[in-house]
């Protein structure tokens, strides 16, 4: 796995030539929901007790939209803002493991650091498909992790709750990835005369 560490993140997420910006962002979209899932099973090997569990179903990130049905771009900017949460999220997870654990080098951490850097430019990529003037969207994580890790304390309390982020973290790549691929079909699609 040192081989994927040295490779430049830019490598990972080079588009396909001649792809849209819209048609970019559902790939790395999907390409994140693939590492995602990894990250899960990876964390599911290492925490061999998570097997049975299964948590209650609330979401750790909810959005609230101030409109009915809100347009597909403003679907895309709700989903922008709890990509921010999921950064935040995942970034408490790995200071709170460096924390109690160390720094380790693994394939699950190998994994978790190229889920962050996808993250990243999933941001920046919603950000440039719907920023407007009247919007300015954030690319930082939105989280400042003091707050109490799920209500349960202890190191299984913060197993358990890293766990709740991991599928956290599946739930809005799956869908950033079906979002855009609706924002992209709509701006792609040949209008008709």
């Amino acid at each position: 796995m040192a081989e994927q560490e040295e490779q430049p993140i830019t490598a990972l997420d080079a588009p396909e030539a001649g792809q849209s910006l819209t048609g970019q962002a559902v790939a790395l979209a999907r390409l994140l929901l693939e590492e995602c899932t990894t990250l899960l099973q990876l964390y599911k090997e290492r925490e061999k007790f998570l097997s049975n569990y299964t948590p209650d179903g609330k979401r750790i990130v909810s959005l609230s939209p101030d409109l009915e049905e809100p347009s597909t771009e403003e679907q895309v900017q709700l989903l922008h803002s709890a990509l921010r949460q999921c950064l935040g999220l995942l970034h408490c997870v790995i200071l709170k493991e460096e924390e109690e654990w160390g720094k380790m080098e693994g394939e699950y951490e190998s994994m978790r650091t190229n889920v962050q850097a996808r993250l990243e430019h999933l941001l920046y990529s919603t950000k440039g498909l719907v920023e407007t003037d009247g919007a300015n969207l954030e690319v930082t994580p939105d989280n400042q992790c003091n707050e109490e890790i799920d209500g349960s304390g202890g190191v299984f309390g913060f197993k358990l709750w890293t766990y709740r982020v991991l599928l956290e973290l599946i739930h809005w790549a799956d869908h950033a990835a079906k979002t855009l691929h609706v924002l992209h079909t709509e701006r792609e699609q040949p209008e008709e005369v």
